[in-house]
């Protein structure tokens, strides 16, 4: 962890970019601005982890979870951003559940083909075997 909170901060690059993709173009931007912003983001980024650790804290947890953020927006009492974060989250779990079944489909997929590639070579030997029996 940094020795100071100054020490974290965000990269300015993706928090300009973040700015300008949520900004008509025909709205420009100062780099005085992009700073504040920038040092506003990475504050409140330290914020909500901090409340977020808190919460797994008092449910005797190390590892801080997506609802113990969700529970920390409401703590801070960013309520308007409780319900967007929910389905942002619900949205993303599907994701991750969808690519995990993927992943198990194309184990069980190569795992069923490898079967049928060894039942084709034991076929094959029996076929040898036999033919070697009649000789």
């Amino acid at each position: 962890m940094a020795e100071k909170p100054e020490d974290l901060h965000l990269p300015t690059t993706i928090v300009t970019k973040m700015i300008k993709d949520c900004l008509p173009t025909t709205c420009k931007v100062s780099k005085e601005a992009n700073i504040a912003i920038t040092k506003a983001a990475s504050v409140f980024v330290l914020y909500a982890t901090a409340s977020a650790n808190s919460v797994a804290q008092k449910s005797s947890r190390k590892t801080i979870t997506g609802s113990d953020v969700v529970t920390a927006m409401g703590e801070m009492e960013f309520d308007k951003f409780v319900r967007p974060l929910e389905n942002s989250l619900a949205i993303w779990r599907r994701g991750q559940q969808e690519k995990k079944d993927l992943a198990a489909k194309k184990k069980a997929s190569a795992t069923a083909l490898k079967d049928d590639e060894a039942g084709t070579v034991d076929e094959d030997k029996q076929s040898v075997q036999s033919v070697i029996q009649i000789d």
